[in-house]
């Protein structure tokens, strides 16, 4: 039978596929904790100086507050070393994503995301007891490095668990628990002031997490790609047993396994393949802008005016909202997944410009500078969730984890610069804003040249369908990276291949 049909058999979202997402889910706010720490240990109290003295012993603080800014006195000439902190985090995450995203393709997803799990959860307790600031900054380059490869193949597991049916809503799943995650990390915040006990008990859920994330199994899909299909099936056949399905007799369809082999070139094959080219550098942008504008609202939260604990829960709740929304509208075909990511993003920049048109003495009414701020959070959170899901079902399985490590390579150059836009209001308070409109109004636009993937069969190789010798059919048409069409294509393309004239397959070019 075929993998989606393997699946259905077996339960496409069974209890056990059930307790193994909401593991991997759970951990998006281990994760977040981590993403979002510098919000509040970096955060910079008012402070006077005191002319007469030299050095940081003429700084005096006028609140009580602990954090790296009081400790180490990170204020005037100092004070970018607190962007700096957090922009080394996402440089971290960027090569993780370069490094650990083909890794998982080549040698597994299960002993990569273990790897990472664990040298995270070390690096994250060398943050709290960091003597100086040049180890603090060291160990977040390290525990990005490791959130950079983790969080991609967490998100290549709680896709390939499960059904192809249940993409969209596991997708969205973990990317709402990111959102809880950024609450509860406020929250925290607010009950732990100290900024090392703070960054120690934000760290401390990463041990229980790695314990329980020990059992779970490699990727049946990432095993069917490789062409180790014995191992595919009899987790398969175990994860059936678990959900109370019988399939002792589950057998897979043997695909040529120099085609399946052929198909994971890694980064190689994204630059060398026509359509998936095309479709990477779109993609790229999408993710570098939807990280600019997310990152830069979120990390701007602690400047915000009021509490900034209650900033930092704010900015997390308000995308709660958006992911039933983006669900809506994801799975209707007059919306899809094109349509809806570059509405939201459009919107996003929409509202983000009219925080720039936005009179300055507008602060006390409804609409002012803040809703707007929260609205934009919103509207890219929804396109970011979006993001996600679609990438994974425009690249086919041999190269997914490659595909996505890519993109969230752009996605991170985006979190690297995030830290550093809010700061720009010192030129112009509009400047921030009018970066954030910028960004996604073109990748809105940009974003209508991919294709729609809504109700299109998933593509497990890179090759292009083989053809049956004796009648010119295609063989095995849902493994490959090929669209059926009805009907002859009128303009006779290279990248096209004709059957028996009954029907067409054709290169996806967009």
């Amino acid at each position: 039978m075929e993998l989606e049909d393997a699946f259905r058999a077996v339960g496409e979202f069974g209890p056990y596929q059930r307790r193994a997402v909401g593991l991997l889910v759970l951990l998006q706010l281990y994760m977040a904790g981590q993403a979002m720490l510098l919000v509040l240990v970096g955060a910079a109290p008012d402070f006077l100086v005191d002319q007469t003295a030299a050095g940081p012993g003429g700084v005096r603080f006028t609140e009580d507050l602990d954090s790296i800014v009081t400790e180490w006195s990170l204020v005037q000439d100092e004070a970018y070393k607190v962007s700096l902190a957090g922009s080394l985090f996402f440089a971290g995450v960027l090569v993780g994503n370069i490094v650990f995203g083909p890794l998982s393709d080549s040698i597994g997803r299960r002993p990569v995301f273990l790897t990472v799990l664990f040298f995270e959860v070390l690096f994250g307790f060398l943050t709290a007891v960091a003597p100086s600031y040049e180890l603090f900054a060291l160990s977040r380059l390290l525990v990005g490095l490791m959130n950079g490869g983790m969080g991609l193949v967490c998100f290549a597991l709680t896709q390939e668990y499960v059904g192809r049916s249940y993409w969209a809503m596991t997708g969205t799943m973990s990317n709402c628990a990111f959102a809880v995650g950024i609450a509860l990390f406020g929250l925290l915040g607010f009950c732990v002031r100290p900024w090392r006990t703070l960054a120690a008990t934000t760290n401390s859920p990463g041990v229980l997490f790695f314990l329980l994330a020990v059992v779970l199994p490699e990727s049946p899909r990432w095993l069917y790609s490789q062409g180790r299909v014995d191992e595919a099936e009899e987790i398969l056949r175990y994860v059936a047993m678990r959900n109370g399905c019988p399939a002792s007799n589950l057998k897979l369809r043997r695909a040529d396994p120099a085609l399946q082999r052929k198909g994971g070139g890694g980064l190689l094959r994204l630059v060398s393949h026509p359509v998936l080219r095309w479709r990477t550098m779109l993609l790229m942008y999408t993710w570098y802008a939807c990280s600019l504008v997310y990152y830069g609202l979120t990390l701007g939260a602690g400047t915000t005016s009021g509490s900034r604990y209650g900033n930092v829960v704010m900015y997390g709740l308000v995308e709660l909202p958006a992911y039933p929304l983006c669900m809506y509208f994801i799975n209707k075909p007059w919306a899809g997944r094109r349509r809806s990511t570059a509405g939201f993003l459009c919107l996003a920049g929409a509202s983000c410009l009219c925080t720039v048109i936005l009179p300055e003495d507008s602060a006390g009414a409804l609409i002012n500078s803040r809703s707007l701020a929260l609205m934009g959070k919103l509207l890219v959170s929804a396109a970011f969730n979006i993001v996600y899901i679609y990438t994974a079902e425009l690249y086919p399985t041999s190269i997914r984890n490659a595909g996505l490590g890519v993109c969230s390579m752009a996605c991170r150059v985006g979190g690297i610069l995030a830290p550093f836009v809010p700061s720009m209001r010192v030129v112009h308070s509009s400047l921030p804003f009018t970066v954030f409109c910028l960004s996604g109004l073109t990748a809105g636009c940009l974003t209508l040249l991919l294709p729609e993937t809504l109700g299109s069969p998933p593509g497990e190789t890179l090759e292009p369908p083989p053809l049956d010798p004796a009648s010119g059919r295609v063989l095995h048409p849902k493994l490959h990276l090929y669209e059926k069409t009805s009907r002859w294509p009128t303009d006779r393309h290279p990248g096209d291949l004709q059957t028996d004239g009954h029907s067409s397959y054709r290169q996806t070019a967009m």
